[in-house]
């Protein structure tokens, strides 16, 4: 199916509201390519945490950014901008339409608009503080943001580990506010972006996520991060489902307790997600089970 212009669709939501399938199948309308906007799927090591699209659905539609990166390489905003944006170009040298999915907002944004340059931050800083958020916990964390950046405090997602440490990485390399170096300047794609994104009345998704995470369990959650135990002050292990179950194998907690804890952060995680991608005027909103609406507003933006 040809179309005059070049447009990648994003199909964007919080985790558990059926991203996967959906993009799946709009991929197979349009006949084209998908490229994940996850920035833990991208991770060989890291599989049923992280609700990686199962070896069928891989299998039906071509996916770039999953197992496309080691635990142990750097992956962040920029490198999934240069990443997807030469996946891009690739994929439309043969076809008019590319599908982007996923719930990091922040990858979404990097390759919609562009990225700031960020100053580098040695490897022993970073991994000194991460170091300490694993030992002391988020609270530890949000004091020390406080403290050393009140300007970025004052803006930021005071919930998000991620960006947090970002934060006092930046500050205690550079002596600047991470603010400092935001410019804030769009760059113009050279193809069209149609922005959509899939939500569910909360009761829905909550529920949808504490099935997925009971599910996780079933497939053995509990085997695959313990195998990564000896990895657990690594970045990529800095999230929800991993950091929960090493503090059970650390005796903080029980298992049950672990388990609730990674349902109780998912639903926060989605609360995150979604107040993200509200912000965004563009993007459309569907829900998951009327796929043909979505494909029909595509069609007329198309």
């Amino acid at each position: 199916m040809s179309h005059p212009r070049q447009t990648v669709i994003v199909v964007a939501g919080p985790t558990a509201v059926g991203k996967t399938a959906l993009a799946i199948q709009l991929a197979q309308h349009f006949g084209t390519e998908i490229i994940s906007a996850d920035s833990r799927q991208c991770y060989r090591e890291l599989n049923i945490g992280v609700a990686k699209p199962s070896a069928a659905e891989l299998q039906q539609v071509k996916h770039y950014f999953i197992n496309s990166h080691g635990i142990q390489e750097e992956v962040n905003a920029g490198t999934f901008e240069l990443y997807a944006l030469e996946k891009t170009e690739d994929i439309l040298k043969h076809n008019s339409v590319v599908v982007m999915v996923g719930g990091t907002g922040l990858y979404i944004k990097a390759f919609c608009e562009g990225m700031d340059e960020m100053p580098a931050v040695p490897l022993q800083l970073r991994n000194s503080i991460i170091a300490g958020y694993t030992s002391n916990g988020l609270q530890w964390l949000q004091d020390e943001v406080k403290n050393a950046d009140p300007a970025f405090w004052a803006v930021a997602e005071q919930q998000n580990p991620q960006r947090l440490m970002r934060a006092l990485q930046v500050v205690q390399a550079t002596g600047k506010s991470i603010t400092t170096f935001r410019k804030g300047n769009k760059v113009n794609r050279p193809f069209h972006i149609i922005k959509t994104a899939l939500e569910l009345p909360k009761e829905a998704l909550h529920a949808r996520i504490h099935q997925r995470v009971d599910m996780m369990m079933q497939a053995g959650l509990e085997a695959e991060v313990k195998s990564l135990r000896h990895l657990k002050h690594i970045n990529a292990l800095q999230t929800v489902g991993y950091r929960e179950l090493f503090d059970y194998f650390d005796g903080h907690c029980t298992l049950e307790k672990a388990v609730d804890q990674i349902k109780t952060n998912t639903r926060q995680y989605a609360k995150r997600q979604i107040t993200w991608f509200k912000k965004d005027s563009a993007i459309k909103w569907f829900n998951p089970e009327k796929y043909e609406h979505l494909v029909n507003y595509v069609e007329q933006q198309l």
